[in-house]
């Protein structure tokens, strides 16, 4: 129910954008899109306060499916988005935008749908925080090669960019989680609910801004971001298949390569000054992914159960 709740908050906070815009943009003379980092980086300090060493045990304990997950993470959405990209005929900083959603590593959403899933939620975890601290390499890097054509990257500004919005909130919070781990109970409590509450104000806030262009293109760059999300799932969990992976880390790879990190990419796109048109896939894809992440992990949970009972029935039968 969780889940649905955060998926229901997503669809709200963008529909209310679109629809009343004013109190998503400024209040008085203070701009709403100057929340973005901010927002980000508490969202970023939560997710350190739940880390700790077991996060990154899965690279000792099941080396291959976390490379591998890596793997499809940082080549598998970043292309699809670079193909979309030239297949529209978007403004290129919308454009952009496409291939910028694809470069960013996975979110918190993917460890939510993993649990949900019943896949292996200690290698989403693992994958999400290596991919996480990859990140102000990877994507800066993949953006300069994909996007270059479509808008000027800065390589470094990224990467010190990308390095404030969350490597440093994160460090903070593994510093907090180790200092005052008794006393920092109550933080996992509470941040999961602040980063649901901060994650749909972001996406509010950049579709409000973005309102003008999503009216011209809303429709065709829907469909962008539907397909780019979709085949994330089907060409993660494929290539986990056919390299030999067991079934629960292939639904894990697959979660992990569909469900981005909408929020650093609207955060890069503040910090490029082009959040109104970098920013408008990042915006979109938030909704999207956790409309169809929430689908796919419930299908995922009853195919499973299915398949036990299943299981059972033909142990009882033999005996």
């Amino acid at each position: 129910m969780r889940s649905y709740l955060y998926t229901l908050s997503i669809i709200v906070a963008a529909t209310l954008a679109m629809l009343f815009p004013e109190p998503f943009t400024r209040w008085g003379d203070f701009e709403l899109k100057t929340l973005i980092v901010p927002l980000l980086q508490i969202i970023m300090f939560g997710m350190g306060t739940t880390m700790g060493l077991k996060d990154f045990e899965g690279v000792v304990k099941s080396p291959k499916s976390v490379v591998i997950g890596l793997l499809c993470q940082f080549t598998i959405m970043p292309l699809v988005g670079f193909t979309l990209a030239n297949s529209f005929d978007f403004p290129p900083e919308v454009a952009a935008g496409v291939i910028l959603i694809g470069t960013s590593p996975s979110g918190l959403a993917s460890n939510v749908m993993s649990y949900i899933a019943k896949a292996n939620v200690a290698l989403s975890l693992t994958i999400t925080a290596v991919a996480t601290l990859m990140a102000p390499i990877l994507t800066p890097l993949l953006m300069k090669l994909l996007a270059g054509t479509f808008v000027e990257v800065n390589f470094m500004k990224m990467m010190v960019d990308i390095i404030k919005m969350i490597i440093l909130p994160i460090g903070l919070g593994l510093l907090v989680n180790y200092i005052f781990r008794k006393q920092s109970v109550w933080l996992n409590r509470y941040m999961p609910l602040v980063s649901m509450v901060g994650i749909a104000l972001i996406i509010s806030i950049i579709t409000a801004a973005g309102r003008e262009s999503l009216l011209t293109i809303g429709v065709a760059l829907i469909a962008c971001t539907l397909i780019h999300n979709i085949l994330g799932y089907a060409l993660g969990y494929t290539s986990a298949r056919l390299l030999g992976l067991p079934e629960q880390d292939c639904r894990t790879i697959s979660l992990e390569v569909g469900l981005q990190n909408g929020g650093l990419a609207s955060g890069i796109a503040l910090q490029m000054g082009k959040v109104a048109t970098v920013g408008l896939a990042p915006a979109l894809f938030g909704p999207i992914m956790n409309i169809t992440g929430s689908i796919l992990a419930s299908w995922w949970s009853k195919k499973e159960v299915v398949e036990v009972v299943r299981t059972e029935e033909k142990a009882r039968q033999m005996t």
